[in-house]
Formats: C-alpha cells, structure tokens, sequence
C-alpha cells in the first residue's frame, strides 16, 4: 500500500552522561535497536531507594529518538524531559501505597499504613448533598475561584474557628490543599529564591519548591524537642533570599502541634523580613487531641498581611476522594494564585463544593461527625504510644494531632536480618518489614529524617493492632545495634 511503513519502527537511544536506563520508570532501552518500549513493574523486585533516581543535574539528559522509517521519510522525535521535572522527586507515599495496594490485589495480605487517608466513610449529610447536586443538574463550571456560596461559608468557618477576617475574594477553592500549596508557591516564588521547611516535612514540600524554580531550605528539628522548629535555628538561616516558609501544624508526619507562644516567637522573627511570607498549612487543625489546641498563623499581630493560609475537606471530614481545598490570604496573592488556577485546573468540581457547603454547616469543628473520628484516632494514637514503648530503644514523640506517628527506629540499624540482609537505614528498615512482617510504612528519609519511620493509624484499631503484632514479631530477631 501506497504511504504505508514498511517493517517495524525502530527505537533507539542516545545516552548522555547518565546512560539510558531509566530506573525510576523501569523502562529499558537497547541502544541497539529495540521493538518497543517496556514498563516494568516488578513486585516483587520493588526498592524503595529507586525512586530517587529521578533527580539528575540539568547537564545531564537523557534522550530518547524514535525513528519512524518509511520509503518516503525519516522522523525524529525529541522525548527527552525538561530539566524542572528532571529535578523533582516522586512522591514516596503515593508510590509505597500504590506498592502496597497492588501487592494486595496479588493476594499478598499487606496491611496499608502509609497513607494519610482517614478510614471512615464522608459524614451522610455531605455526602447527600453530592448526591443532591447531581439529582438537580448542578454539575457544570463555577467560577474559577469557587462558588460565592462556599467561598462564604469558609469565611464564616475561619473567622468563627480561626478568627481572621476574610472576604469571599480573598478565599481560592481548588482541587485539594495540594493544589493550593503548589499554587501559593508558584505565585510569590522567583528563581534564587529560598523556601524554608523544617524538617521532618510533608513530602511534596520541597518539590514543590523546586517546581517554583526556588531553593528549599530545610531546617532540622529534634525527636526530643518533639520536632518543633527552634526560632534561633530560623533566625540564623534567613536572608535576602529567604522568601516563604512552611509551617504545618498539625504536622504531618509528627503529629506535633505548634502552640502559641512558639508561633508568637517565630512571628516576631517573620516581622523582621520584609520579603519573607508564611505559608500555614492547617489541613489537620480539626484532628487534634486536648490539651492541645490549634493557632492560626494568619491570626497573629502582624501575620494577616504576610500569610497564606490553606486548608481543606480530606483529611477531618473524610473527603480525601471529594479533592477539594482551599487557600485565603491578601488578595494581591491570592489573585496571582487564582490565575495559574485558571490556565490550569480552573475551578473545582461542581458537586464537590456543595459537599463542601455541607460539611461546613456541620456545626463547630465539624461538630459530632468530626469529634467521633478524633476520638478513634486518639484511640488508636494512644493504642500505638503504649505499644511501640514496650521496645528497647526506639523512641516516640507523643502526636498531639493528624494521625501519624514518627518513630525513631535507628536502634536496629546496623543489624543483619537472617534471609534480608542489614539493615542500615529508613528504608531498609521499611523494606525488612514489608518483606517479613508484610506491613507498608514509609521510612523517614522521604520526610527528612532518615533515623525515623511513619506510622499511619488513619486505620481501624483492629488493624493497627495486627500491624503492631506483625512489627514485633518481625523485630523479634533484630537485637538494638546502637547502644541505648
């Protein structure tokens, strides 16, 4: 036939500097000549530390030819990645729950706990009013910025709850706080500037950073000052440069909660730097457990005009499948974040933001709905504390919200697992467990600090509970390596 190609496309590949394997995507290229392209995804061949290797410097980059032969011509094709994505890591998270769940689907009994994702179902009001969305045909656009309708119920909700003042155009709704994080960041950030994160930190914050052509900045905390961050610490890494900084309270993945003093100290160092804004990430504010209370950054003298404060509906109102967040601040910013959203996303889902509606007019903090999830996780928060101090040598900070515990395992490294190997790290550790005890956790390395796991108890106790029995029994064999 007159045009068409005759034999197979040949696809080959030109290695710069790296090589051409691509671990991170497990595609395999034969420098050769190759018939297709392969993505492997090996179960049991699984490695944590692969997902590193995306991270390679601008100057070396790896590209890909295909070679289209027909009689008539010659094509050439450029599938190399531009060096912004090249620089970001996956997240870990995603990728060990991913992991984990197709384990499953493989009749391997894992127990999940490395996602942050509550296990009830959303509350039947908000859910009914998704359903109800839909019966009357509410599902086209709304406003790129969110409906008026729920933009003034989060104004009502953050001056009720927060106490700060917002007009419903200085609140973005967008498709998850995730979204809004992004957003914020690439808004206010310009290439050279620096993005302050304590660590241990949220995974995707400092890829965020990078995304937004910044530097992040991390800045580490201790177990035994239940990973707060210190405001000399801060003080003595702030410069010209120095142009957001992240503060997650709750946190994830401590559960630490910073209290108001603390905040009122950092505030005062923040008013010193013209340049320097707060990003207060409050997703977790409603999971939180007394005598532990929760501050708004935005709500302190002098903060309003210099925070970006965001928040959203997955993690206290069971949403997490809803994706829906929002950010408030200073219009000025708040606009800028709006437009990337508009050449983007635009606005979130129709039926979302009437769930939204509802799940703000639960009553105080998400009224009883809310508090019978908190008392669960409390439950199991404390079901764990007892539990993991029964072991010599690992170390816990109390959470006092969210529903992670960040524990300092580094007494075993450096012990050989019959069968494994050693353990010498986060991820070894992580791996041992998956392989031995089939639990998913996700090692410290992914949030900064390598010398600890975390443990999601967003789970049933009964869960959490065969979790702890399986840890132990896989731990049983690994005496403490380290002195304690």
């Amino acid at each position: 036939m007159a045009g068409s190609l005759q034999g197979s496309p040949r696809i080959s590949s030109k290695p710069v500097g790296l090589g051409f394997r691509d671990q991170s995507l497990g595609a395999y290229l034969d420098s050769a000549s190759l018939r297709s392209i392969s993505f492997c995804s090996q179960l049991h061949n699984f490695s944590f530390k692969s997902l590193n290797n995306t991270r390679q410097l601008q100057s070396y980059r790896t590209t890909a030819v295909v070679r289209a032969e027909s009689r008539f011509d010659k094509m050439e094709i450029d599938i190399s990645l531009s060096p912004r994505v090249n620089s970001v890591k996956p997240s870990k998270t995603v990728a060990i729950t991913d992991q984990a769940t197709a384990l499953l689907q493989a009749g391997v009994p894992v127990i999940r706990l490395a996602a942050g994702e509550p296990d009830f179902d959303t509350p039947a009001v908000v859910a009914e009013a998704g359903i109800n969305a839909i019966r009357e045909g509410y599902t086209r656009y709304t406003p790129n910025a969110g409906t008026l309708e729920l933009r003034s119920a989060i104004c009502h909700k953050l001056k009720e709850e927060n106490g700060i003042s917002y007009t419903p155009d200085q609140i973005l709704v967008s498709n998850g706080a995730k979204q809004s994080i992004l957003q914020a960041a690439l808004a206010v950030c310009s290439p050279g500037d620096e993005v302050i994160i304590p660590a241990p930190f949220w995974v995707s914050y400092p890829e965020m950073a990078r995304l937004a052509d910044a530097t992040p900045v991390i800045l580490s905390t201790h177990i035994s000052e239940n990973f707060l961050l210190d405001p000399k610490l801060l003080e003595s890494k702030l410069s010209e440069k120095s142009r957001l900084l992240i503060l997650c309270s709750p946190s994830n993945p401590t559960g630490s909660v910073y209290p108001r003093k603390l905040l009122e100290e950092i505030a005062q160092i923040v008013a010193r730097h013209p340049r320097l804004l707060v990003l207060s990430d409050e997703i977790y504010e409603h999971i939180i457990y007394a005598p532990a209370t929760h501050t708004s950054f935005a709500s302190l003298p002098g903060m309003w005009e210099r925070t970006l404060t965001v928040n959203g509906f997955s993690k206290a109102f069971a949403m997490t499948g809803w994706r829906l967040g929002y950010l408030a601040g200073p219009k000025h910013f708040v606009a800028a974040c709006g437009k990337i959203q508009s050449q983007s996303t635009s606005g979130a889902s129709s039926i979302s933001q009437k769930a939204g509606v509802a799940a703000l007019g639960l009553g105080y903090a998400g009224g009883e709905a809310v508090s019978t999830m908190v008392k669960a996780f409390r439950e199991r928060r404390d079901y764990l504390v007892k539990s993991f101090r029964e072991l010599e040598g690992v170390k816990i900070s109390e959470p006092q919200g969210a529903f992670y515990l960040f524990l300092d395992f580094s007494c075993y490294y450096g012990a050989e697992a019959n069968g494994f190997g050693l353990i010498k790290d986060s991820e070894s550790l992580c791996r041992y467990l998956l392989d031995q005890a089939q639990v998913a956790l996700v090692p410290g390395d992914a949030f900064g600090d390598d010398s600890c796991i975390r443990i999601s108890y967003a789970a049933s106790l009964s869960t959490v509970q065969a979790a702890v029995e399986r840890i132990k029994n896989a731990l049983i064999s690994l005496k403490p390596a380290v002195p304690v």
